[in-house]
């Protein structure tokens, strides 16, 4: 995707590239996170103070209140998400439908699950 929007000069919307290194205070807060606290891997269902702001946020700005302890789960990445998803929605022969342009990870991700895409 990134070769493809280089050739035509698009916006890349398969990949998140930012656009600058982030504010100096946010790299500061994350300096400072890992001297006070811990650095160590957080439960698999992701670090609770960011599960309880999800449901937090989920039922404030979307009217979805949700139990963070029983309905939320932080993944590294939107492509490890994703993969989730995909595995826990999709049936054996279900058929997946994607609009292209698109993700590159989707069509990979269906046939490992056994979907049709």
């Amino acid at each position: 995707m990134s070769k493809l929007a280089n050739q035509h000069a698009a916006v890349n919307l398969g990949q998140g590239f930012p656009d600058s290194e982030g504010p100096e205070t946010m790299k500061e807060i994350a300096a400072k996170a890992l001297y006070e606290q811990s650095n160590q891997y957080p439960s698999l269902l992701g670090v609770p103070e960011l599960r309880q702001a999800v449901a937090r946020h989920s039922a404030d700005q979307q009217q979805i209140p949700c139990d963070w302890q029983t309905e939320t789960l932080i993944t590294v990445g939107a492509t490890e998400g994703l993969a989730a998803a995909f595995m826990g929605l999709c049936n054996s022969g279900d058929e997946v439908i994607v609009f292209e342009p698109l993700y590159d990870s989707y069509a990979g991700m269906a046939q490992q699950v056994g979907r049709k895409h």
